[in-house]
């Protein structure tokens, strides 16, 4: 079936209110949400092999978990209609239940049985005493006693089925697989997943005052740290980064990489030449290559972003090598068939904190998107400032910041300090973002703000 693929014209006309020179935070989410596809081709991997990949169906239950009704405790096991709110207990012991087989045998009335943790409840028993709870009156452990009130019939007792009932979706499509998620499915006796494949991203660094670790430093120019967040971020999402280094303004090399780039990736990441009016040859490169708008988004840090899709070059091998002077990723996977109508763009801003503000803002959700991932909004905590911070209504404001538990249980988060998009070291320090919102105005110290945290992000 083709896929049906809208310009970035017509997604604009769908848009309400969009304007490509003062875009909110919220429309640059709409947009980038009606311009990506997710990927359709499946692999099976071993549950070793699955860790941080999408699932590509739901994982349906073979059977009840637990398949029996069994032990929460240590302890003895009874029918808990014995039980009395004003009198103890008294039951004799007639013998041991242990986890991994049923015990042959039948418990009567005035009758207990000693039962370990994950042992099946034999028929007719229902409630499980705690070990600890109990005094023996008996010789050798024979008769046991449970106090007046201590239970309630049902007591510390699994029932057959409550994890997870036969037939039933335990794992849902889309969802990625965490360490308990793989544990889920190897409880269920289940070998492998099918997942999503992994998303390639290619990601370039553009102009001529970037130098490469190793390059000796020059009046101007400046180390590219850019390429290194840029490829934390995608590892930690699950990409396969193709990482291309940095290409100078030099129309050729530019469209070599583009090119190469849409050939083998399901989306590309550049950093710099998007800035309005910049004279450089990137984003000329960019409109003669792709379907592609210019933004400038109303937020703080990042203004500045291109977005579009450059196509694939026809007759294009799967297979092409990187470009000269560069060296293939190395642990990738084999060439596979990436997407018809060619990769998606992302051209970010060149100031180090504006590119992560800007990839954890917009282009994250869209490569979950991308990835199948289920669609959920990154969850915001509230937490108290412990500073006032100026703010002006019509942008969204991310400053870095750092979150903290206060002896009574509550979260404050204060600032980094300086918030300048070039200063990273406090991108380094902070452990969230300060999420001031388009119409959110001044915050008084002690008001709460909401947080977007970084931990499995970066």
């Amino acid at each position: 079936m083709a896929v049906q693929v809208q310009t970035l014209d017509e997604i604009a006309a769908s848009l309400q209110g969009y304007d490509p020179k003062a875009l909110s935070a919220d429309a640059v989410l709409a947009f980038l949400s009606r311009l990506v596809t997710p990927v359709t081709e499946v692999v099976e991997l071993s549950l070793f092999e699955a860790l941080g990949r999408v699932l590509a169906e739901d994982v349906v239950s073979p059977f009840d978990v637990p398949p029996h009704d069994n032990s929460a405790m240590d302890g003895y096991a009874f029918d808990g209609a014995q039980l009395h709110a004003e009198k103890p207990l008294e039951l004799d012991v007639v013998g041991t239940a242990l986890a991994g087989k049923a015990w042959q045998g039948s418990v009567g009335p005035g009758q207990c049985l000693k039962i370990m943790t994950g042992a099946i409840m034999p028929a007719g028993l229902d409630t499980v005493v705690p070990q600890e709870f109990t005094q023996a009156t008996g010789d050798g452990g024979t008769r046991i006693s449970i106090p007046a009130g201590l239970l309630t019939a049902g007591d510390n007792r699994r029932l057959r089925g409550e994890d997870l009932a036969q037939g039933k979706p335990a794992l849902r499509q889309g969802e990625r697989l965490t360490p308990a998620r793989l544990g889920l499915a190897a409880s269920l006796g289940l070998k492998t997943l099918k997942t999503w494949r992994p998303l390639r991203v290619a990601y370039f660094s553009t102009g001529d005052e970037i130098l490469s670790l190793g390059e000796a430093p020059r009046e101007g120019a400046v180390y590219d740290s850019n390429r290194y967040t840029v490829f934390g971020m995608l590892k930690s999402l699950g990409c396969e980064v193709i990482d291309m280094g940095v290409v100078r303004d030099d129309p050729a090399l530019l469209e070599a990489a583009f090119t190469n780039a849409a050939t083998k990736a399901d989306a590309i990441i550049t950093s710099g030449g998007v800035s309005v009016g910049e004279a450089d040859f990137t984003k000329a490169m960019m409109k003669k290559l792709g379907d592609v708008a210019f933004w400038r988004i109303a937020m703080r840090p990042g203004r500045p972003m291109a977005v579009g899709r450059i196509p694939r070059s026809r007759g294009a091998s799967f297979a092409a090598g990187p470009p000269q002077g560069k060296t293939a990723p190395s642990g990738g996977s084999e060439p596979h068939e990436v997407g018809s109508v060619g990769a998606i763009l992302f051209g970010l801003p060149g100031n180090p904190v504006a590119v992560m503000v800007t990839f954890l803002a917009f282009v994250r959700p869209a490569l979950q998107q991308m990835m199948g991932m289920a669609s959920e909004k990154a969850p915001l905590l509230k937490a108290r400032s412990a500073e006032a911070i100026r703010k002006k209504p019509g942008r969204t404001e991310y400053q870095r910041g750092r979150v903290w538990t206060a002896a009574d249980g509550s979260l404050h988060v204060k600032t980094t300090g300086n918030q300048g998009s070039g200063v990273l070291r406090s991108m380094a320090e902070a452990n969230g973002l300060i999420v001031l919102h388009h119409a959110q105005g001044n915050v008084a110290m002690g008001d709460e703000v909401d947080v977007l945290m970084f931990e499995g992000a970066i």
